[in-house]
């Protein structure tokens, strides 16, 4: 059977790295005949810029490794026309052409084109802060960019680094700068790092920081840059307080490289992001866009928004591809699933976050539960926190986060699958996942989110968290923890009466009858286990979401610190990890 082939065609894409390589390489395995010609500014044309940080740590050791493609390997295996440091200046979208700067040659040309993709990305946010240009101030973006702090630690060999940033970039290079024995001060505008995950669980993170000697400065912001007398740079801080510094790595976000889209009429959306259909087309059919410049819609919460990540901007430069050739292709949009790494402890999330859903009106569930990475009886087992929201009518899923040492990115996986299913969080409890010991449970902990997920749903127990505390109380709520006598020694919330479970049948009668019974243990496991039995005795008990390690995760500073964090890899702080007899004789209050 004969293959038609294509009326020849000319194919421009501007901008390389995951949208614009990924749509190119698709573009030559669809159509032979087709001119593909891709244009882009810088000299590489697809690098791993997630590995940027880890190059300049120096885990990952050959600069070589983040080169994914070169221009000769992506020329000799696809036949596309690879254009390097060449600028598009200008879109004429009547004579569908473009200006184009070849800055080597210093040379402008006319370039046109049948369709034209845009795949421009983002650009690192630098404000006009006073003395942002100072030769001790990075960005990082770009391989150039990651060759020129490199170089400057090399050579340097400074010993105080500032960061301005809690995102990715900023937790990532904190890593980094720590990596090679620079004190680091981590500066945040915001009242946490991380905006995509809530507060409680960037709690986490902060405490981690400061575990590992990072000095962490939140709700705080840069007002200005000056050049010390030695060379050094001084950071002014807001309240009026400054930091002198070796070097300052700016991570304070990217905004979308639309000016070209701008110039040339294309719409934008709220955000400032391009607008696109599901077909990734702008409002110029023969013209679509791809990657970090776009806007997605938002799977979960509605409305669109800018996900800056290589994984959408893969997808969609495939989806273009198709699109382009004629076949049947969308980009249904994103969940923004997303995970970092700070030390040893991991952080991932998936589809909407508590302050979404508000700002957006949608009405929600959220419920926490504690697991292990493996079967506790294994070792090496480590806990993680997996907090789940749900809607209460539907009980769709509608977002997750979770945060411990290992299994986070399996787990975190597996929840956004079920999101972009649609499922439930009955559907949790069904889902039939891979166990051995080494590597899981017989109950997963996706399992046991979806468990306690429906026993909320089905009135099993009733819930309450740390942030309705006080109302509760005020109302007259009367609260119980019913760990053992030495963990309520160690640390316990203002006011609880303690009544280990193991003891509460035979105390019933020191509890308060017609009162709300406010119940909580370490994690929400025994203050369960105890509501089940005060309810079938006639009570009215509510069991606190997470328990008392949630709770010190959204009030840090009433429980000063959240229980057992430093020591998450010995498993001594969370009830059900420990493994061996003998371990729960020896740590029998913690366990």
């Amino acid at each position: 059977m004969q293959n038609n082939i294509p009326e020849r065609e000319t194919f421009v894409i501007v901008g390389g790295v995951a949208g614009g390589a990924s749509c190119a390489a698709r573009l030559r395995r669809l159509n032979e005949n087709a001119e593909i010609i891709m244009l882009e500014r810088s000299p590489y044309i697809s690098f791993a810029s997630c590995g940027l940080s880890y190059y300049i740590s120096g885990e990952i050791k050959e600069r070589e490794k983040l080169l994914i493609q070169t221009p000769k390997k992506f020329i000799q295996r696809f036949g596309v026309d690879v254009r390097t440091r060449n600028e598009v200046l200008s879109i004429d979208r009547n004579a569908k052409a473009i200006e184009v700067r070849d800055v080597e040659n210093q040379k402008t040309y006319r370039q046109p084109y049948d369709r034209l993709v845009l795949s421009p990305g983002a650009a690192p946010l630098r404000p006009p802060l006073p003395g942002i240009d100072g030769p001790r101030i990075f960005s990082l973006r770009s391989l150039e960019d990651a060759d020129r702090i490199k170089s400057f630690l090399d050579k340097q060999e400074p010993r105080k680094a500032v960061v301005v940033g809690g995102g990715f970039i900023g937790l990532e290079m904190t890593e980094c700068l720590h990596h090679r024995g620079i004190d680091v001060t981590l500066v945040e505008m915001a009242e946490q790092v991380m905006l995509s995950q809530d507060p409680e669980i960037a709690e986490f993170i902060h405490q981690h920081l400061q575990l590992h000697g990072i000095e962490l400065l939140l709700g705080t912001s840069v007002e200005a840059f000056h050049e010390c007398s030695d060379g050094r740079v001084s950071a002014q801080l807001s309240g009026g307080t400054s930091i002198d510094s070796d070097l300052v790595l700016l991570a304070i976000g990217v905004t979308p490289e639309t000016e070209l889209a701008k110039e040339a009429g294309l719409s934008l959306g709220d955000s400032g992001g391009i607008m696109v259909n599901e077909s990734l087309q702008t409002n110029d059919p023969d013209i679509y866009a791809i990657g970090d410049a776009i806007e997605t819609v938002d799977l979960m919460a509605g409305g669109r928004r800018l996900v800056p990540l290589a994984g959408p901007a893969n997808k969609q430069g495939r989806i273009c591809a198709d699109h382009i050739s004629g076949k049947p292709a969308t980009f249904r949009g994103t969940l923004g699933t997303n995970i970092v790494r700070v030390f040893d402890l991991t952080i991932g999330g998936t589809g909407a976050n508590e302050k979404t859903l508000k700002e957006k009106g949608i009405d929600y569930v959220k419920s926490y539960i504690h697991s292990a990475s493996h079967v506790g009886y294994y070792p090496g087992a480590t806990p993680l926190v997996i907090k789940i929201l749900f809607s209460p009518e539907s009980k769709k899923l509608l977002g997750a986060q979770i945060v411990g040492i290992e299994g986070v990115d399996k787990k975190i996986d597996v929840l956004a699958t079920a999101l972009h299913g649609g499922m439930k969080v009955h559907d949790l409890m069904e889902l039939e996942l891979s166990y051995a010991p080494q590597y899981g449970a017989a109950k997963d902990g996706v399992n046991m989110a979806g468990y306690v997920a429906d026993n909320i749903a089905r009135g099993d127990v009733e819930i309450f968290h740390a942030d309705e505390l006080e109302t509760l109380l005020e109302e007259g709520g009367y609260l119980l923890d019913v760990r053992s006598a030495g963990e309520f020694k160690r640390g316990h919330i203002k006011g609880a009466v303690n009544i280990p479970i193991d003891e509460l049948r035979e105390r019933m009668h020191e509890l308060p009858a017609g009162k709300l019974l406010l119940v909580y243990c370490l994690t929400g496991i025994r203050s369960y286990l105890a509501c089940r039995i005060l309810m079938q005795h006639g009570f009215h008990a509510r069991n606190m979401s997470g328990g008392y390690t949630v709770y010190c995760a959204s009030r840090p500073a009433e429980c000063k610190g959240i229980p057992g964090l430093a020591n998450w890899k010995r498993i001594l702080a969370l009830e059900t990890f420990c493994s061996t007899p003998e371990e729960r004789e020896n740590t029998k209050d913690s366990c």
